[in-house]
């Protein structure tokens, strides 16, 4: 009896290891910029819309540097990506600010805010006009609003431009898994 129970499980654990190997050889994970892929040359052979505002300009310069690697737009695109681009300064600013170190309650000190920065895209194929991807995402940049007009005014401005990275790495990153498919 033993010799066949030591004959059957030996039967069932290669049977098991063909079927592990059968289900890690359907596994469909790889890299999204690997060389395999070939989506880096697909990022690259991406064309931008021209923007109409400085902020989108900001959001456009951050994905062409970031689809081509800092080699600038391609001269013969195969795909276009057309986006609109919003921001928003809002200021947080707390009546009866309280700080432990002051005794009155008037704080004329930074006040907390914050940069939304919403961002619509359309990825498009040259070649035939197909749309292949068309999404809205939003980043989120805090600031600090000091009391002096023009360095609010620069606060504001260094939240969008970090803002505007980050929502064109969110894209980059969209149109890099659209186009790795």
């Amino acid at each position: 009896m033993s010799d066949a129970f030591s004959r059957w499980s030996r039967t069932a654990a290669a049977l098991s290891v063909v079927l592990v190997a059968g289900v890690l050889a359907g596994c469909q994970a790889r890299p999204l910029y690997g060389g395999a892929s070939g989506t880096k040359e697909r990022l690259a052979a991406v064309s931008f819309a021209p923007a109409h505002d400085r902020i989108s300009q900001e959001v456009r310069n951050n994905l062409i540097f970031l689809a081509s690697g800092g080699a600038g737009e391609p001269a013969t695109a195969q795909y276009n990506l057309k986006m609109t681009v919003s921001s928003s300064a809002t200021s947080t600013e707390v009546e009866n600010y309280d700080l432990t170190s002051r005794t009155n309650n008037n704080y004329d000190g930074p006040y907390p805010g914050r940069v939304v920065m919403n961002g619509q895209y359309v990825l498009t194929r040259v070649s035939d006009g197909q749309i292949l991807r068309s999404a809205r995402r939003s980043v989120t940049a805090q600031v600090d609003l000091p009391q002096q007009e023009f360095a609010k005014i620069r606060a504001i401005r260094d939240a969008e431009n970090r803002a505007a990275r980050e929502l064109a790495e969110i894209i980059r990153t969209d149109i890099a898994a659209t186009l790795g498919r």
